[in-house]
């Protein structure tokens, strides 16, 4: 394993070894408090640009199952075609792994799709870094090349994150049809991708819906469809306008059911006027406690975000749905008088908990009324 050393943009620096494929990149370093589910991470297009730091210290060692694609087009295991994430940063990476359906290891998987992985770090040390300066921009290099050649670090083009529409670069680039195994007819969803995960449209599939799916700026208003879905996805929202002027279009139809997740909770916001903000360092985690605004109701959620709604800045018509019972945050909102709501996390988890899968119920009840 070679030496290699993650250097963040205050001059923090740290060493490790690598396990995945050997290249030089940049990104947005970010950390994930997960115990399980690195494949489904890694593939998640939410991770775009990020350099993910897991702070769970044992990695590896279930292996990678295999990347197979059902008739319908998705990935079985994965939650997309490819890995996004620009790397993965461990404590203790398990060369040796067993699992009934693992097809390789971490870092064979790594190395084919050409993605570094560092092992050896000192992720909790790195962790109270971020968590007490913030999410910052960071850089991998090898300790036996030149380290000064920032070209070929990609430092250049990937120390800027927050300006960079990661969105487009995830997104379909044509509408894709998904039509659910039974006969008969079905309502049809529009699904617009701003990076979305394969677990959504299995969840909207499972309830036997249509699912089109179409690029994240595509004016899907001139179609017929019976619902609306605007789906997670990575980076800043605020780069995403042409996707929030054709939700404020599909409002005119005031009885169109509306349901966006993550990315979605904050283009259906802006969309109605709120205005957004970055968080700290996130929220990435299996863990992450919300409560239904209300009740007291609360749910152990899957999350992985970079950016919050205001809740101060939403209109008179809309309100807080979820909130954050760690920080108070908000965690989706709902329209008071329209089939319109939202939530940041991930219902349909995939990895974390399934506790929230239910609003998926909800939204497709709103389509049969």
């Amino acid at each position: 394993m070679r030496n290699v050393t993650l250097i963040l943009n205050d001059g923090s620096r740290f060493s490790g070894k690598s396990f995945g494929y050997e290249k030089p990149v940049a990104g947005e370093v970010v950390f994930n408090t997960a115990m399980t589910g690195y494949p489904e991470s890694l593939t998640d297009p939410s991770y775009a640009g990020q350099l993910m730091t897991l702070t769970y210290p044992l990695v590896g060692n279930y292996g990678v199952p295999p990347f197979t694609i059902e008739s319908n087009g998705l990935p079985t295991f994965m939650e997309s075609e490819r890995i996004h994430a620009q790397a993965i940063i461990v404590s203790d990476y398990s060369e040796a792994f067993s699992h009934w359906n693992a097809a390789e290891s971490l870092g064979d998987w790594l190395k084919r799709e050409q993605i570094p992985g560092i092992t050896g770090v000192d992720t909790r040390e790195l962790t109270k870094v971020l968590r007490e300066h913030g999410v910052m921009m960071g850089r991998i290099e090898f300790d036996d090349e030149v380290s000064g050649d920032k070209a070929d670090a990609g430092t250049d083009a990937a120390f800027v994150y927050d300006e960079v529409n990661f969105v487009d670069k995830v997104s379909c680039k044509e509408v894709i049809t998904y039509t659910p195994a039974t006969d008969g007819p079905h309502k049809r969803v529009v699904l617009v991708d701003c990076g979305v995960k394969a677990n959504i449209i299995r969840c909207l599939l499972k309830r036997n819906v249509e699912v089109i799916r179409v690029p994240w700026d595509y004016d899907y208003n001139t179609l017929e469809f019976d619902a609306l879905f605007i789906s997670n996805g990575p980076g800043d929202p605020d780069t995403c306008d042409a996707a929030v002027q054709n939700i404020r279009k599909a409002m005119a139809n005031e009885s169109l059911p509306i349901f966006g997740i993550c990315m979605g909770n904050q283009l259906l916001s802006k969309a109605g006027g709120a205005t957004i903000y970055k968080l700290k360092y996130g929220h990435r985690s299996h863990n992450q406690p919300v409560r239904m605004v209300g009740t007291d109701r609360c749910f152990i959620t899957s999350q992985n975000h970079g950016y919050a709604v205001d809740n101060t800045t939403l209109g008179a018509d809309w309100e807080p749905l979820f909130i954050n019972m760690n920080d108070g945050s908000n965690e989706g909102i709902r329209h008071k008088k329209n089939p319109w709501f939202s939530a940041q996390f991930h219902p349909e988890a995939a990895s974390g908990p399934t506790d929230t899968e239910f609003l998926f119920d909800e939204f497709v009840s709103l389509i049969r009324k």
